[in-house]
């Protein structure tokens, strides 16, 4: 009652035109629920967080969709509210058997976060002019050679091209295991040395000589609709349905994970500490973790995003609300 006539603002980093229509739909509902006004804004100093680099906290959103460095950062230096555990949807999350929403690249949520999808790397690729994409990242630098400036991907301050990279980690190391183990000033040289000499191998054959790169999803998006690339990153198994959908690639794109699995998390809604209207910003968090937003989030022809939540905690019209969305053609199985 506290929040009726007031504004929340919204800030969503990385956001492309499905995610901002899938918030301005949140934005009616919420509205016409509780009388909040949630509106979107675009602080650059804020979306310098996809580096991981914490802004002063003055003007903060009062609420911001974020994952990756972006959101390590806000909970290693503690500029975020504890409020998830207040959500009555939070109880649908399936936080054992999804356990990248409680725990994010080792260290514990702790309610600092509201998680709203999860993600996965995947790589997307259209069918009809490549047959046989390569099946792992320790293949690419061959593949790459042979395909000279048919791949590239987003720079590393983009959570997608820090996810390539990580991916790329986990595959060359010899021991997975010693990426458990803290990064420290002593180890990180010895421990990534496979990898750049990977990368070394791997860049000079990228779309313009490794020498550009795409923005971020939205351009490599762009890239591979318009044939300059055969393959280009995502960050969730269904995204390449969703841009089908949407007309932003064609029917012929599919989706795959390198053979040894690829690298996955969850994306978070969170409160900054400086937040001017909480409480509005946890109606809102509550509503998109509803399991009417949350299946709507998952349609291919919206968003085409993996749940959070744990099904078996529905009632029977919420089961079947995700039972009827269709798979999309080009969302893996």
């Amino acid at each position: 009652a506290r929040a009726r006539g007031r504004v929340a603002h919204v800030q969503a980093l990385g956001a492309d035109a499905a995610l901002e229509a899938h918030l301005a739909w949140g934005a009616a509902r919420l509205r016409r629920s509780h009388g909040v006004i949630l509106r979107p804004l675009r602080l650059r100093r804020w979306a310098g967080l996809a580096a991981g680099t914490v802004p002063d906290p003055a003007a903060a959103p009062d609420l911001l969709l974020c994952e990756g460095a972006a959101f390590l950062a806000l909970l290693q230096q503690g500029a975020l509210r504890r409020f998830a555990y207040e959500l009555p949807n939070f109880a649908l999350v399936d936080l054992a058997g999804k356990p990248a929403t409680a725990l994010h690249q080792g260290v514990a949520v702790d309610g600092h976060g509201a998680p709203w999808r999860l993600t996965q790397l995947v790589f997307l690729y259209d069918a009809e002019r490549l047959a046989r994409p390569p099946l792992s990242l320790l293949a690419m630098p061959d593949w790459a050679r042979a395909h000279p400036g048919r791949l590239t991907h987003p720079p590393p301050r983009d959570p997608l091209g820090a996810g390539f990279l990580a991916q790329a980690l986990y595959e060359v190391v010899a021991h997975p295991r010693v990426l458990a183990a803290p990064a420290t000033d002593d180890n990180a040289a010895l421990v990534t040395a496979p990898l750049w000499e990977w990368y070394g191998a791997l860049r000079p054959h990228l779309w313009r000589q490794g020498r550009a790169f795409p923005e971020d999803a939205v351009a490599q998006r762009h890239l591979l609709a318009r044939g300059e690339i055969d393959i280009a990153l995502a960050a969730t198994p269904g995204e390449g349905s969703a841009a089908i959908a949407r007309g932003l690639l064609p029917g012929s794109v599919r989706s795959y994970v390198p053979t040894p699995g690829s690298i996955g998390g969850a994306s978070f809604l969170v409160i900054p500490a400086s937040a001017a209207e909480p409480e509005a910003a946890m109606l809102a968090a509550n509503l998109f973790l509803s399991p009417e937003a949350q299946a709507r989030a998952q349609d291919p022809a919206v968003l085409g995003s993996e749940t959070v939540l744990d099904l078996t905690r529905l009632g029977e019209a919420d089961r079947l609300r995700f039972a009827a969305l269709p798979r999309g053609v080009a969302t893996l199985s």
